[in-house]
């Protein structure tokens, strides 16, 4: 007696660009300023502002993400998410999403459509009306996601790192912390003799979800970018290397000191953690915070970064150039 072989799924080599790309464009979503999507040598996308917010983010397999980790799902979604987080920072809408994707040619295409669908799921929840308007397909023996990001500032000013002044509040909306708390489990908990492994990281996954989450497929406040440019924002940026080292650019670009209260932040994780993609804002004193901004200090004279009147670690955050040790998985 036999029994019938598992057929081979369907791999980017087997089927060729053009079959994957028929079946990854129904998936994905129309942008809402979308006059010609994919499908031509480039894309058409109104701009009714005449001014275009423009951003480019690379997620690279081993310094970015891990396979054993990360779902293709989780991937898509937070290429959508970290892109959409600084056209945010900008006080911008997002609008569009152009996306290139490089990868080994044993990928599965099933591989690419979860990929799509988290792209789609992700615009959808964090930036209704944004959408996927084009990119590329190439191989490559590292797995790689190059997405660039496309805003509309709707009449007003771009909120820069470089506005705040003296006396300004420094605020927060979204998590501090967190995400860098789901990467710490990942690596001291989520691998099999210190390699990255799935069914580790799936009881991370049910024993400690929201960190987990949080560092996977984060969730930044994208439409408090926005209200914060509506509010008067003087400066604002997205926080992707951590609150010390973003906050330390902003003060830098601004010409000032940004003191930050322990009480508000939380302590070291809080301070030096990354990916959680929240947006730090300054504002005028008088101003009432909008959306899910809450007060964590205030700008004053001087340079750098301080807690509690005293000067922060200036290692603090995340270097690829550093911070990587070399693996994948």
């Amino acid at each position: 007696m036999t029994t019938a072989e598992t057929p081979a799924p369907e791999t980017l080599g087997s089927i060729g660009e053009q079959a994957v790309l028929a079946r990854i464009f129904p998936r994905l979503p129309a942008a809402a300023g979308e006059l010609l999507g994919p499908g031509d040598d480039a894309a058409v996308v109104s701009t009714p502002d005449g001014r275009v917010v423009i951003t480019t983010d690379m997620m690279i397999h081993g310094p970015d993400f891990r396979l054993a980790w990360s779902t293709p799902y989780e991937l898509g979604w937070k290429a959508a998410a970290s892109n959409l987080a600084d056209v945010a920072a900008m006080g911008a809408v997002p609008t569009a999403l152009v996306v290139a994707l490089a990868v080994p040619r044993d990928t599965p295409v099933a591989v690419l459509e979860q990929f799509s669908d988290g792209l789609r799921d992700g615009c959808d929840s964090l930036a209704p009306g944004c959408g996927v308007v084009g990119g590329d397909l190439s191989v490559s023996p590292v797995f790689t996601i190059a997405v660039t990001a496309i805003g509309d500032l709707q009449g007003r000013d771009p909120v820069l790192r470089s506005g705040a002044s003296v006396g300004d509040v420094v605020a927060v909306s979204g998590v501090l912390g967190v995400a860098a708390e789901g990467l710490r489990l990942l690596f001291e908990h989520g691998t099999v003799d210190s390699v990255p492994d799935a069914a580790a990281a799936a009881d991370l996954r049910r024993d400690h979800a929201t960190a987990i989450a949080a560092q996977l497929a984060p969730t930044p406040p994208i439409a408090d970018g926005p209200a914060a440019a509506i509010a008067g924002a003087t400066a604002m940026l997205d926080l992707s290397d951590g609150l010390a080292i973003d906050a330390r650019r902003l003060a830098r670009a601004s010409g000032v000191a940004l003191d930050l209260s322990s009480g508000a932040v939380g302590g070291k994780l809080q301070l030096d953690g990354g990916e959680d993609h929240s947006l730090l804002a300054t504002f005028p004193a008088s101003t009432i915070l909008p959306g899910g901004f809450r007060a964590i200090g205030q700008v004053i004279s001087g340079s750098g970064v301080l807690v509690d009147g005293e000067p922060y670690d200036e290692s603090s955050g995340w270097d690829p150039y550093r911070g990587w040790d070399g693996e994948a998985g």
